[in-house]
């Protein structure tokens, strides 16, 4: 699993901890020879050390606390009621967790806005004191099914390490993470019905910004909430902070660019897959070739291809269902393809997000909605050429504003819907509707999100106050193969010197050398050094130089 150390995270740290960080308690609710109480004696992994099970689970939910217990500051004690019980699975889906607030109070000292519910660890922090004393505050249950039973995700278990190496199981602590994050404050109580709790506004509708009405949820009726809360793609959150923040943390948006196609649109937008190796700038370019498997229905790609001398050095067109993303993708791979395009079986203006793992995946795999997969294969015939990259002009997962997107899919998701960032975030976002094998101990755009709803007085912007040299630095994917994206902010119009270096430092590649204007900037690395030769693998330093400042940052190319 990659880390991702989201630079809004490492920015406000050291800043949260000497502001009264709170304490977060887990209050175990599990009975004998159970959950956190399971006696089965467990090696130490990834730096869990608990000699049995459920004393590891017990210190993945610590670990989740005390990383959000570091960065929120509360006087009062933040209660936890967790426990593992069995849980929905079956041999392709799961619930993983569940979490949200036990109460939500309003009208009391402290808060900002009158009669508006508010989680109550959140309404405890404005408040300054416990006003439900000696009460719990979020509840949490997890999937006790995930150990290993070949009817829950073909015996998937969890992993208990907090290194990121879980491999082909799933990591605990970015889900406890996640589900935290709801009991804290990044959820809704309004349902389908678009009806308020109880009668009144809760704080996080105030947010939420419906982009084709103009109007955000509290300025809404319920029938008004009720559409937007299936307005794929126009629904966003409009606090100021997780804005500002938007262009640090997500990249470039997958787009296809098309070269040739008759009466296809110049460019369509596309979701991602969780495998394989992610798009960048310089693109794959291809013909795209519909694939034929000889069961019916034969474009699904299911079974070994029939017509794999045509899909040989294109871009493979396969219909979604049936059988998983990877396995398709394997199937293409296997005939030759350059990259694989997968039609989404639904209607709907968003490109499905492809779940899945498979490490021998070497080939970009992405989706196009029904629509756009339609239209394609209308359009075969005479012949369709794209470039399967990224669009700098536009965020992955936000609006022409940078306003973040929030998942509201059609029909409504109880649960899911609304009380998460869009699919079509890239990189993967932790509040995200699934949990993604790229995600990790980062909180990413939360922590600004919980700025916005006044967990934090303030947080740096994407060029901060008063700074003028190097904001920040990132890249992604780390590590990449065979090309990262570096994305840089700079405070003022100043010269830089961008530049890659191996661990003896010498210079590999000079990136960009020259003045650059305030704000953010992207360049990319193909592996390759200034003579256009092929670099071996190993881990490089990424060093960027203005007006007498230094950020380096350690990236790996694996090969």
């Amino acid at each position: 699993m990659r880390r991702l150390f989201a630079l809004t995270t490492l920015l406000v740290l050291a800043a949260a901890l000497t502001v009264n960080a709170a304490t977060i308690t887990i209050v175990n609710q599990d009975g004998l020879n159970e959950g956190f109480n399971d006696p089965t004696p467990a090696a130490p992994v990834g730096g869990n050390n608990g000699a049995t099970i459920g004393q590891q689970r017990l210190n993945v939910f610590q670990e989740a606390a005390d990383i959000w217990g570091a960065l929120l500051p509360s006087a009062v004690v933040i209660r936890v009621q967790a426990q593992f019980n069995p849980q929905t699975c079956t041999p392709t889906t799961a619930i993983l967790g569940s979490a949200g607030p036990i109460q939500y109070f309003r009208d009391f000292v402290g808060q900002e806005l009158p009669a508006t519910w508010h989680h109550v660890a959140l309404a405890n922090k404005l408040n300054g004191a416990d006003l439900s004393v000696g009460a719990n505050d979020i509840n949490a249950t997890f999937n006790s099914n995930l150990n290993g039973d070949p009817g829950c995700l073909n015996g998937t278990g969890w992993y208990y390490g907090f290194d990121g190496n879980e491999g082909a199981s799933i990591e605990l602590l970015p889900v406890v993470l996640h589900e935290l994050g709801h009991g804290l404050g990044f959820s809704t109580p309004i349902g389908a019905s678009g009806a308020h709790f109880m009668g009144f506004q809760d704080l996080y509708e105030t947010f939420i910004r419906d982009n084709t009405l103009g109007l955000t949820w509290n300025n809404m009726t319920q029938a008004q909430r009720a559409a937007s809360a299936i307005n794929t793609d126009n629904v966003v959150w409009n606090g100021a902070f997780a804005t500002a923040h938007a262009p640090l943390q997500l990249g470039d948006a997958p787009t296809a660019f098309v070269n040739s196609g008759g009466a296809l649109p110049p460019t369509m937008p596309l979701g991602t897959a969780s495998f394989g190796p992610q798009l960048d700038e310089t693109g794959v370019t291809g013909n795209i070739v519909l694939v034929q498997d000889g069961l019916a229905p034969i474009n699904d790609g299911c079974e070994a291809l029939v017509n794999g001398g045509a899909i040989n050095g294109n871009i493979a067109l396969i219909d979604r269902g049936l059988c998983t993303f990877a396995s398709k993708a394997a199937l293409a791979q296997a005939a030759g393809a350059i990259a694989v395009i997968i039609v989404n079986n639904l209607p709907g203006p968003t490109p499905p997000a492809l779940g899945g793992t498979d490490p021998s995946i070497t080939i970009p795999v992405v989706s196009v909605t029904q629509a756009h997969g339609n239209a394609i294969k209308a359009e075969l015939g005479s012949g369709v050429n794209v470039t399967l990259g990224l669009d700098p002009t536009t965020l992955a997962g936000a609006d022409a504003n940078d306003r973040v997107k929030l998942f509201a899919p059609n029909p409504y998701q109880g649960g899911s819907s609304i009380s998460h960032w869009d699919v079509s975030a890239s990189p993967n976002l932790l509040m995200e509707p699934a949990i993604n094998n790229n995600l990790s101990s980062s909180v990413d755009l939360t922590l600004a999100h919980f700025t916005d709803l006044g967990w934090l007085d303030t947080l740096p912007t994407s060029v901060r106050p008063g700074v003028t040299g190097i904001a920040s630095l990132s890249n992604y994917p780390n590590p990449f193969n065979p090309a990262t994206t570096v994305r840089y902010v700079l405070g003022s119009t100043q010269d830089v010197a961008l530049a890659i270096f191996d661990v003896r430092g010498r210079l590999v590649r000079a990136l960009e050398v020259g003045p650059k204007s305030q704000g953010p900037h992207h360049a990319v690395w193909n592996g390759r050094d200034d003579r256009g030769e092929s670099v071996a693998s190993g881990v490089y330093y990424l060093r960027l130089a203005s007006a007498g400042e230094t950020m380096t940052r350690k990236i790996v190319l694996l090969k």
